[in-house]
């Protein structure tokens, strides 16, 4: 486009001494104006900045990852640059997908690996992220767009497929696979997958490729009324797969593609969407860079502010065939996984503890209690200078308690004058 914006210009100053006549040179005069303004402004929208080849933790305008870096500082991540080593796939680029790619590019992820095979349309500008002059873009190549422009460290490949059908599953399963970017990688080549899809059919497909796969995924979903959702962690033979509990309407052999009716579509908030996206993305930083706490299950009730949290176990009856292989896997390998857990407890435990915050510039010392209670303090008029004393008692006289020898002679007193008023009562 700029190519052919300096051509015009060039045209327009050819037809300027083309034509002498000071009539015409106004216009056209006009006209290079307006190209140039278009050059201009067809530059400033294609500024991207330079690719980063290092993480720093420098604090200046210029680093765009001071900030995250920060979290290794402060001691909420240990090392926050091994986020560049990882591979996240994203399946459905909607609502929940795309704020997730957004969010994960703004954190530095490695690699991201989009899946989806619809447009955008004007219907999709109720949610975030896509914009009115994407539509009728495959929202792969949207996300591709903006993602890069966001964050040119970030690798992206996209794929405009449908995994439900045969040749999409196939072209799905290899992508996983490919390990060109991390070699050492054990199962496939990404560390998560994260679904983010709208039908139970595509969540099905997700399920059985990371069963074959032994491959850890998230699963996500925001309700038909746009009020609640939830994030799942499904680790194949630990945890349950989504066909170990299926949805209700499913399990009862209900098609859900009979449940939608022409004309009506189910409602959504960018509200509920970017919670949800939220969550997924904070749970996958969790598991990939290992620190607070993953969640098994997070549901989430925006009437009500509820966040419950459960944990599924595997069914030993469940009707996936790899879930049933990746369970018995599981169960062998868990006396060595057990015995490897107490090891490290052991080893844990056998360290010496040494004091919190030894040094610190501010001079703080720990004392025990018992040395506090044994300390002799000095009176309160100790801390008066020289020569001058208190004209009342101090608070620690009033304290003090009377001896019991005191005790004993102020009761013989009292029997010594009752005797007496006895004695003037007998006259």
């Amino acid at each position: 486009m700029d190519v052919e914006l300096k051509e015009m210009l060039d045209d327009f100053e050819s037809l300027k001494r083309a034509l002498p006549d000071p009539s015409h040179q106004d216009s056209i005069i006009k006209l290079q104006r307006r190209a140039e303004s278009l050059i201009s402004l067809a530059q400033s929208s294609h500024a991207r900045r330079s690719k980063v080849k290092d993480m720093s933790a420098e604090v200046i305008d210029s680093n765009p990852y001071s900030r995250l870096m920060a979290l290794q500082r402060m001691g909420i991540v240990e090392n926050y640059e091994r986020i560049r080593e990882f591979s996240v796939a994203i399946v459905g680029i909607g609502g929940v997908g795309s704020v997730a790619a957004e969010m994960l590019t703004r954190c530095g992820i490695g690699r991201l690996l989009l899946y989806d095979y619809d447009t955008v349309e004007l219907a999709n500008m109720n949610r975030l992220f896509f914009r009115p002059e994407q539509v009728g873009m495959t929202k792969t190549d949207a996300a591709v767009q903006t993602l890069s422009d966001i964050n040119p460290d970030v690798v992206l490949e996209s794929y405009t497929l449908n995994i439900t059908t045969v040749k999409g599953f196939e072209t799905f399963m290899e992508s996983l696979r490919n390990k060109s970017f991390r070699p050492s990688t054990h199962n496939s080549g990404v560390d998560l997958v994260l679904s983010c899809v709208d039908n139970y059919e595509a969540r099905m497909v997700v399920n059985q490729a990371c069963n074959e796969l032994s491959q850890t995924w998230m699963e996500s979903g925001v309700s038909e009324d746009a009020v609640s959702g939830h994030i799942q962690l499904l680790i194949p033979g630990e945890a349950a797969c989504f066909a170990c509990a299926p949805p209700l309407v499913v399990a009862s052999g209900v098609d859900e593609r009979t449940l939608k009716r022409e004309g009506v579509c189910a409602a959504s908030l960018p509200t509920t969407m970017g919670v949800v996206a939220g969550l997924l993305v904070q749970n996958t930083l969790k598991f990939l860079l290992k620190f607070g706490q993953v969640s098994p299950y997070l549901g989430y009730n925006a009437l009500k502010d509820y966040f419950p949290t459960m944990q599924m176990k595997p069914n030993p009856q469940c009707s996936n065939a790899a879930c049933l292989e990746r369970q018995k896997e599981y169960i062998l390998a868990k006396p060595a996984r057990d015995a490897d857990a107490k090891a490290k407890e052991a080893e844990a435990s056998n360290l010496t503890e040494c004091p919190i915050h030894a040094d610190n510039e501010w001079n703080i010392s720990v004392i025990d209690d018992s040395e506090i209670e044994r300390t002799d303090f000095p009176s309160s008029s100790d801390a008066l200078p020289e020569g001058l004393v208190h004209e009342l008692p101090s608070a620690v006289e009033f304290q003090k308690f009377p001896e019991p020898e005191e005790m004993s002679t102020s009761i013989d007193d009292l029997e010594d004058l009752r005797r007496q008023l006895d004695a003037l009562n007998a006259n």
